[in-house]
């Protein structure tokens, strides 16, 4: 082996830059919310504009509770922009006051008190059409008594809600008695009458009674439920290109089965998920048909079915890289999907294009079949990958398989895969052919598959195969567990961890089995802090041999020190070995810090990791970016 270059940077991919959806007009340029250029929002011409100069008085509220009160007052938060007219200041004030009382009840403060004038003059007090003197700023003052902060008193439930633990529901005497506390218990109590497949239940009641004397609020909360019914029959409504029995079949309502709520956000969202519809909206009927079965109504938006994008990243380690894409969500009137790829990556770490990295690739999915738990995918792919000098291998791959739902949380693959290899590496150049049938299991119980605060994901797979060339049979097996453990307030803690090992088995020699299938450890989604590949066995030429097994674990405390921002450190420990149970003789491990910015599509990662035992001219740190936690 000649050298390894040092230092790593991943830089987030630039696909969205001419995205239309990033380009607010045509002055002005956004990026994941934040304005690069240009002004952030048009300017609006105020007709008539007026000047106020608006003061809070919050009392003997604290801090949190002033904060709150001055961020939902708009006459404070917009106080340096006019308002149209003096009409427009009364306005502003009857809302604000609305928005003041509404915040002074969901801190259980019932018996605050709001008054706002403008002029010196209460609001109340003021003429239909008030003129005020425009020689300076028009005062407005707000004043606002919080009150006292009120607990729960007594709580019952009513009518087919009779009976139920007001503790199930945040409900207990004394405890907190905010207005958003009681406005959620009635929405859980619907929510679970409903879930007892019972469609028509509707709240008749939601009493809350303040009792100034003792500073407690009594809470009433009646329900009907109605009867017990199953789904019936499925109307498509909106889809001019999607066959509409598709549509049916895949939501799988069609099947009957009793009413559930929950049933009905998951296939609102496996329709969603397909990627062909603008909009997914399943409508419920108002009363049950005379069979005693609810009919439901899907309503969807046909979205645009042909996208293309292309990205392009760089890295001090790696060089520059190109890819592109161009793909059909729809081909054949049932969601099937074609897209075509190709990447260019190591433009710049060397000079001689035939060790840039390529890949092209086609793949066809078929969800939906031929059940509608089911989904076929095709894949051809070319690749010629040159890892920073480990191995140089050019291949060719076709694979075809299906992956079966279980259920909710698992998930079961199988398939087949040709692939046509030809590779240099510490063993010389050898040619391989491979048939293979791989075979996996998935259980994914976390709450979130970008940002998880609870819940584990495990995986096994199994990759038997046969290499025609040497008449050799072997065997991957793999697996892999993640767990999520989230404290304090809102999750601002969450403790994170991942085990994963593999073994290879099978081939009497090493050589025997293709390089692209020998196991390494290192890089953005292994040991973090050293390169890609870069944990190996070498041999007595310092040629990385790759290994038969291998064992990573990585460790993370993930704190949010804002709504927005999040700090993580972590630990990542690997090994690989040549035997086909790892002997741990040579462990590496990485540790770093990294930085999270909370996003509507995921966090955006940036990770910076030092390797605790370098290589000799191995990698001296590692800066990884991408969407989404680590793991």
């Amino acid at each position: 082996m000649n050298y390894r270059r040092t230092g790593s940077v991943a830089a987030i991919a630039a696909a969205l830059l001419c995205s239309p959806a990033l380009i607010e007009s045509a002055y002005a340029f956004k990026l994941f919310g934040i304005t690069l250029f240009g002004d952030d929002e048009d300017k609006v011409e105020v007709i008539d504009p007026v000047r106020y100069d608006a003061t809070l008085e919050a009392g003997d509220a604290d801090k949190k509770l002033k904060d709150r009160l001055e961020t939902a007052a708009s006459l404070i938060a917009d106080k340096d922009e006019p308002v149209s007219g003096d009409l427009g200041i009364v306005i502003k004030a009857r809302e604000d006051r609305d928005r003041l009382v509404a915040v002074l009840y969901e801190e259980a403060r019932y018996g605050g008190v709001v008054r706002i004038s403008v002029a010196g003059t209460d609001i109340d007090a003021l003429p239909p059409n008030p003129t005020f003197d425009h020689s300076s700023p028009v005062p407005v003052t707000v004043q606002i008594e919080p009150g006292p902060v009120f607990k729960l008193g007594s709580v019952r439930f009513d009518k087919d809600a009779a009976g139920r633990n007001p503790a199930d529901y945040d409900l207990e005497p004394g405890g907190e008695a905010g207005s958003r506390v009681i406005l959620k218990a009635g929405e859980k109590l619907l929510v679970d009458v409903k879930a007892e497949g019972r469609p028509l239940a509707k709240l008749t009641e939601r009493q809350v009674t303040a009792d100034h004397r003792t500073n407690t609020v009594d809470v009433v909360l009646g329900a009907i439920s109605g009867p017990i019914a199953p789904f019936g029959m499925v109307t498509v409504k909106g889809s001019r290109t999607v066959d509409p029995a598709f549509i049916k079949r895949y939501s799988r309502l069609d099947k009957g089965g009793r009413y559930s709520p929950v049933q009905l956000k998951k296939a609102n969202d496996r329709l969603r998920e397909l990627g062909v519809f603008s909009s997914v909206t399943i409508q419920e009927s108002d009363a049950l048909a005379p069979d005693g079965s609810l009919p439901l109504m899907i309503e969807v938006s046909d979205g645009k079915q042909r996208y293309f994008g292309f990205g392009a990243e760089y890295s001090s380690l790696d060089g520059a890289g190109l890819s592109g894409y161009w793909g059909h969500r729809n081909l054949f009137g049932q969601a099937e999907s074609l897209r075509v790829e190709g990447k260019v990556s190591g433009i710049g770490a060397t000079t001689d294009v035939t060790t840039f990295d390529y890949s092209a690739g086609i793949v066809f999915t078929k969800p939906g079949f031929p059940v509608p738990e089911a989904t076929f995918e095709s894949r051809l792919e070319a690749k010629s990958e040159n890892p920073d000098d480990i191995y140089d291998a050019q291949s060719i791959a076709y694979s075809a398989g299906f992956s079966y739902e279980l259920n909710d949380t698992d998930k079961l693959t199988a398939g087949g895969e040709v692939a046509y290899i030809l590779a240099d590496d510490a063993f010389g150049k050898n040619e391989y052919l491979t048939f293979s049938v791989p075979v996996g299991f998935e259980r994914d119980a976390r709450d979130n598959k970008l940002d998880p605060t609870e819940g584990y994901r495990t995986t096994l797979s199994a990759k038997p195969s046969y290499e025609f060339f040497n008449q050799s049979i072997f065997s991957s097996f793999e697996g892999s567990i993640s767990g999520y453990l989230g404290l304090g307030a809102e999750d601002r803690v969450v403790f994170a961890g991942k085990l994963s090992a593999g073994t290879l088995v099978g081939a009497d020699e090493l050589q025997d089995i293709p390089a692209t299938r020998r196991f390494y450890a290192g890089g953005g989604g292994s040991v973090r802090g050293y390169s890609y590949r870069e944990i190996s066995p070498y041999n007595g030429d310092d040629e990385a041999l790759g290994g038969r097994s291998y064992t990573v674990a990585s460790f993370e405390m993930r704190v949010k020190v804002s709504d927005s921002i999040g700090i993580v450190p972590f630990l990542d420990v690997g090994t690989v070995s040549t035997e086909i149970v790892p002997d741990f003789s040579d462990i590496r491990a990485g540790a770093g810090i990294g930085l999270r910015y909370a996003t509507p599509f995921g966090p955006i990662r940036l990770d910076v990791a030092l390797p605790l035992r370098r290589y000799d001219d191995g990698s001296q740190y590692g800066i990884y970016a991408g969407i989404g936690q680590a793991f």
